[in-house]
């Protein structure tokens, strides 16, 4: 399962965020570390289900009338303050928690009501863009550190003969997430000494950048966007980032309103309806939250997991089946399992991905749409229905 981790300042409405995408019981307050140990839970993202192309919706749980919800993991990781990479506001440890994750959702407080260390100050008294960068040059600082410490190690491999510095830096390098594609694409893309013994405190430091850049890309999530007045919100747009504008606190009041039946509302709606009895205070509330969705396009917060899964990390969804007509499962479930697998996926990989027993027993594939063979090196696309032939099914 793919993960998406969220970061920022303390008071960002991180922990807010985790709740109404989880509609997990977690700590929240208005005071810097409400959250010490990360919270993991489940969320998903939002992409159109093939049960559409047919006359009959499908039989899964996570599909709700054509919007197919896929699962990923969501990490809320305390807020990080200045200096977080030399420790402070336990920062080693809240950066440590970050390494697992394959994109990060920078929560940021588009209101400018928390100042750099999250307290709260008067709206507008802040200026968000100085959050834009500022999980990134941590995550950097920290990383380099890291690189730092450990160079000696990497400098003794080198005297070795068969020393291979791709093969060191993996070494080096595998707790924070990066794969040996990661480490060999990063290097390539640099200039750098033969000898690690030559290696200068820049090179190392252009090593941990740019891995971080290629392992952790990052969304940024204006939130509060409710309150935040609309020059923040430009600002926050020209930067280098995507920025996707959202109401964490309108999203998890539209959800525990569903939750309770009094709306009708799915994750990532642009819109929704009230059908139980609401008092006039609550709809004023609901009114308030509907103007700004009016004006986003939704509350940001499905958006903000689409933009990290299907955007920064190009992921396309598979949907793997064992009859090509029926599209079922072998007890007849219709399109019960989704994948999410990275542009450029083939069938083999979506086997490999529903187990490693079928991709190695692999045969070949059908293009359960066209109702025809395909090889074994064809693109996969969204939404793609695919029977998987393995001498291992």
């Amino acid at each position: 399962m793919l993960s998406v981790a969220l970061a920022g300042k303390p008071n960002a409405g991180k922990s807010t965020f985790f709740k109404a995408a989880t509609m997990a019981d977690v700590d929240g307050g208005n005071y810097p570390f409400t959250t010490i140990d990360p919270n993991r839970g489940v969320s998903h993202v939002r992409t159109e289900c093939p049960c559409l192309d047919r006359e009959q919706r499908c039989d899964s749980d996570n599909c709700r009338d054509g919007k197919r919800y896929v699962p990923v993991e969501l990490l809320d990781v305390a807020g990080l303050v200045p200096g977080a990479h030399e420790g402070r506001g336990l920062g080693n440890q809240f950066l440590d928690a970050l390494t697992d994750a394959d994109v990060i959702l920078n929560v940021v407080d588009a209101a400018g009501a928390t100042d750099e260390e999250g307290e709260p100050v008067e709206v507008g008294t802040y200026d968000p863009t100085e959050e834009a960068t500022f999980i990134e040059e941590e995550m950097d600082r920290w990383l380099t550190g890291i690189v730092d410490r450990n160079w000696e190690s990497v400098e003794r491999k080198s005297r070795s003969p068969d020393f291979d510095i791709d093969e060191a830096l993996h070494d080096l390098l595998t707790g924070f997430g990066a794969d040996e594609y990661d480490v060999t694409a990063t290097l390539r893309g640099m200039e750098y000494p033969d000898n690690p013994r030559d290696w200068t405190d820049d090179h190392r430091e252009t090593l941990a950048r740019d891995l971080r850049a290629r392992t952790k890309p990052i969304v940024l999530v204006a939130n509060k966007i409710d309150i935040a007045p609309e020059e923040n919100v430009e600002a926050l747009r020209e930067t280098d980032k995507p920025v996707v504008p959202c109401t964490a606190d309108g999203e998890l009041a539209l959800r525990n309103g569903a939750e309770a039946g009094i709306l009708n509302y799915d994750p990532g709606d642009e819109d929704f309806e009230i059908v139980g009895d609401v008092s006039e205070k609550q709809e004023q509330g609901l009114e308030t939250i509907r103007e700004t969705m009016a004006d986003h396009g939704g509350t940001g917060v499905q958006q903000s997991l689409n933009e990290a899964v299907y955007g920064l990390l190009d992921r396309l969804t598979a949907y793997p089946v064992q009859n090509e007509s029926k599209w079922t499962d072998g007890t007849g479930n219709v399109l019960p399992d989704a994948f999410l697998l990275p542009e450029g996926s083939t069938p083999k990989d979506l086997a490999y991905a529903v187990h490693s027993d079928i991709g190695d027993g692999y045969v070949h594939a059908v293009d359960a749409r066209a109702g025809r063979r395909i090889g074994e090196d064809h693109e996969l696309e969204e939404g793609d229905v695919i029977k998987i032939v393995s001498t291992a099914s």
